[in-house]
């Protein structure tokens, strides 16, 4: 088991070293540059759709879900324990500058969700109940033609594999970590009403998840977000300095300070990229699964409703937890994770801030579940056919009082590592199909012109 490990950890270390980190920042820059920077111009414009697509009424026909749940239900499997955890291990181990290679991520990584979105709504399928079904597999498999195919097939089994450790087991386990040591639950108690509380879920499918996804992400945004914002007024004073420290050490290198143990200017990058992309999954192929099923014969409006989930997840979530972290000074107390997060929380709102945290994680976690079982199952799908969704759920369902309950230490670099792997054949297609987002997106907006809007 040891030498497995040590394996796993060599590939992981090679997947995620610099050229992983480079051609993530570089796909997402040719997009962008691609589309003359136009997410970022059109932020306005995807927030417009974004409401107006809020019920199957004011959507178009085809599709199973309305674009704002589509979105919602993206938005459910990144806004996780990455938000929470992931942005307190990037400052662990890199550094307040980690923090700003995050928001260089996610601005570069609007383009990606955008590009995604756009391929999955145009090389779509319906399968044979009747079903819109799409993602990197398909746009691959339709976009690039037969002989690209094994291409989508390998993304589909890294993604349904990976499924079960970075939107099964290891969310369990962050949930069933949390509540134990703010409520004294025990592990198991947690796995199984996990367990029982995603599969009433999962019995109504992909408009289940999207109903569910559109009641709780909101809330649970807006709560945390409120929650960061109070801790904010609270350190008002520290807010300027934090800024400082995250500009200045992302190009420069940072000591060693209390319980922090110094970090440079690679670790920053490093970690800020790979924590920032495991937050909102730019680039690894996950999203457009969901946005896939949205109802709209408009990839362009859909990919404007995607390069949300971005800058939501990232540009505001991520920001409000870091922030928190660093004008707290908790940063340098030695803790890591969701404790670090916990703690600079409690810091400002004593008796509150866990608790807080806490249930956060709970509800972020246990949506990330909902989110990654459908991109897992459209995975399958592709590769077995219909019929092998339903072992898939029940697989799925199983797994999660495992996860609370056992270390986690091999399958979380495991599902690390079929994470980067997953990006890996999306990317390739961003880039051969690049052409098409760019000619989708150039012709959208002629005919806007044209039309005086």
């Amino acid at each position: 088991m040891e030498a497995f490990e040590n394996i796993v950890g060599a590939i992981n270390g090679l997947v995620w070293g610099p050229p992983m980190l480079i051609m993530i920042l570089g796909v997402g820059l040719f997009l962008s540059l691609g589309l003359k920077l136009m997410p970022v111009l059109k932020l306005g414009t995807g927030i417009r759709l974004m409401w107006t697509g809020r019920s199957s009424k004011d959507a178009e026909s085809d599709g199973e879900i309305p674009p704002f749940q589509a979105l919602m239900t993206a938005l459910a499997a990144t806004v996780g324990t990455g938000n929470i955890a992931g942005v307190a291990t990037a400052i662990f181990l890199g550094g307040p500058g980690a923090l700003f290679w995050m928001w260089l991520t996610a601005l570069v990584g609007m383009a990606t969700k955008y590009s995604e979105a756009v391929l999955a709504v145009r090389f779509r399928e319906v399968d044979e109940r009747g079903v819109h079904v799409g993602g990197p597999m398909y746009y691959i498999r339709n976009g690039l033609g037969k002989k690209w195919a094994w291409l989508g097939v390998l993304f589909a089994i890294f993604a349904a594999i990976a499924g079960f450790g970075i939107g099964n087991t290891v969310q369990a386990n962050s949930v069933a970590d949390v509540m134990e040591a703010t409520f004294g639950l025990p592990h198991w108690i947690s796995g199984i009403i996990l367990m029982v509380l995603v599969g009433l879920v999962l019995i109504g499918g992909i408009r289940r998840i999207g109903q569910v996804a559109s009641a709780l992400v909101p809330l649970m945004a807006l709560s945390y977000l409120t929650a960061g914002l109070v801790v904010l007024a609270i350190n008002i004073s520290e807010v300027p300095a934090a800024f400082a420290l995250i500009f200045e050490h992302a190009f420069s290198p940072i000591a060693a300070e209390g319980g922090f143990a110094g970090a440079a200017v690679w670790a920053a990058i490093r970690f800020g990229v790979a924590r920032g992309i495991f937050s909102n999954e730019a680039g690894l192929g996950s999203a457009p699964i969901a946005h896939a099923a949205a109802q709209t014969k408009n990839p362009i409006n859909q990919g404007m409703v995607a390069m949300l989930g971005t800058f939501i997840d990232t540009i505001i979530i991520c920001t409000i937890t870091g922030l928190v972290i660093i004008t707290s000074g908790t940063w340098t107390s030695g803790e890591s994770g969701a404790e670090l997060t916990s703690m600079a929380f409690a810091h400002a709102l004593p008796g509150v801030g866990d608790y807080v945290v806490a249930l956060a994680l709970a509800i972020f976690a246990f949506t990330t579940l909902l989110g990654w079982s459908f991109y897992g199952e459209r995975s399958v799908e592709f590769l077995f056919g219909v019929k092998a969704i339903v072992p898939y759920r029940v697989a799925w369902i199983l797994a999660i009082p495992l996860g609370a309950t056992v270390n986690l230490g091999l399958v979380w670099l495991v599902a690390d590592t079929l994470n980067a792997m997953m990006a890996l054949p999306n990317l390739i297609a961003l880039l051969l199909l690049s052409p098409v987002v760019f000619k989708l997106t150039k012709e959208h907006f002629e005919r806007k012109t044209a039309a005086g809007f």
